[in-house]
């Protein structure tokens, strides 16, 4: 087996107080030069994707970011700036509104040609509400119902436009077969969409839709992401996230490399040593899920030695391989482009 290696890269860091150690001004931070040079890092590394987290909190809250680019922002800024490396943003399901999600990501997908992914987050704080003026989502099945009924539309739009219903004829003046575009129809208990979507059907199809395990529903995504304190709970969890379904298995680690002072704890596997160390354990857990998704506790150290010391050598035995220019994510995750659901349930319907 190989690992598929995943980097976020929110911010300076998963720790608290990595802005103290940043490679750069603090005024630098929101700056798409920063963005594109860690991900063009992330890239040259052979990262298999990059993730950027997001959320909808005033600025600041709780000892956060003071400040944020909006996540598909950040993600379709180094869209054209990049040819392999997977771009995977945060998107909140309960309360941003599904037929905006799914064009913008779509979009994304347009942009980065196929390497496009989505992280489906609920927004759990009651402040996200206040800063929204809207009402707070906060029962366990409340906030379960928003993010199948988001995902459930979001796919259902990317799918409202077959794959060919672009036929761009200009000698009869026709440029969409209307017959190969559908509507979603989606009713649910708090809203219903109509569709179909606005941007045409994405490249990949379906983007790479990620999902945290406890949470989301397997049989909805793509990638689960595993957490626990320890290897032998990321085993567990993973063979749990199989047993349900779940296509792809990666486990979440936090790592602080060298003399970087690791994150407080937050419930993720957690590495704090020499790239030696952090190598073995990589290759350990390849034994038991698909891939990783590493948070460094300060970006601008632990990404150079990620980049010189780590990832080389999960490279040099196999552990990990490089994406290959030209292959979208789900190509380069082994995921099949899926067949449009409109067509397969027209073609069902005519042959009968």
């Amino acid at each position: 087996m190989s690992l598929f290696l995943g980097i976020e890269l929110d911010g300076e860091g998963a720790h608290p107080e990595a802005w103290r150690r940043a490679g750069h001004s603090p005024d630098r931070l929101l700056t798409g030069h920063t963005v594109a040079d860690r991900v063009a890092a992330a890239e040259n590394a052979g990262f298999t994707f990059a993730t950027f987290d997001d959320s909808l909190l005033p600025p600041g809250a709780d000892g956060g970011p003071v400040g944020r680019i909006d996540a598909v922002n950040r993600a379709a800024f180094v869209a054209a700036t990049t040819s392999t490396i997977g771009l995977v943003p945060v998107v909140g399901t309960t309360y941003a509104e599904p037929f905006h999600t799914s064009s913008q990501l779509a979009t994304l997908d347009y942009a980065s040609r196929g390497r496009g992914g989505w992280i489906a987050s609920r927004d759990t704080d009651p402040r996200v509400a206040d800063a929204l003026g809207r009402s707070a989502v906060t029962a366990p099945a409340d906030l379960a119902r928003e993010e199948r009924d988001a995902i459930t539309v979001v796919r259902n739009l990317w799918d409202s436009w077959e794959d060919d219903a672009v036929i761009r004829d200009y000698a009869t003046g026709r440029f969409v077969d209307r017959d190969r575009l559908h509507y979603v129809d989606f009713r649910g208990d708090t809203y219903s969409v109509k569709g179909p979507a606005i941007v045409p059907r994405p490249p990949q199809g379906q983007l790479v839709v990620f999902g945290l395990d406890g949470r989301t529903d397997p049989s909805q995504v793509d990638v689960v992401l595993v957490s626990g304190a320890t290897p032998g709970d990321i085993a567990d969890a993973a063979a749990r996230a199989k047993d349900r379904g779940a296509a792809l298995v990666f486990a979440e680690l936090d790592v602080a490399l060298g003399a970087t002072t690791p994150a407080p704890p937050c419930g993720r596997l957690s590495f704090a040593g020499e790239a030696s160390g952090l190598v073995e354990l990589l290759r350990a857990l390849d034994a038991h899920v698909d891939g990783v998704r590493l948070h460094p506790a300060v970006v601008d150290e632990d990404l150079p030695v990620l980049a010189r010391y780590v990832i080389p050598a999960l490279l040099r035995a196999g552990a990990a391989h490089r994406p290959v220019p030209g292959a979208t994510l789900r190509g380069t995750l082994g995921l099949d482009r899926p067949v449009n659901r409109f067509r397969a349930e027209r073609l069902e319907d005519s042959s009968r």
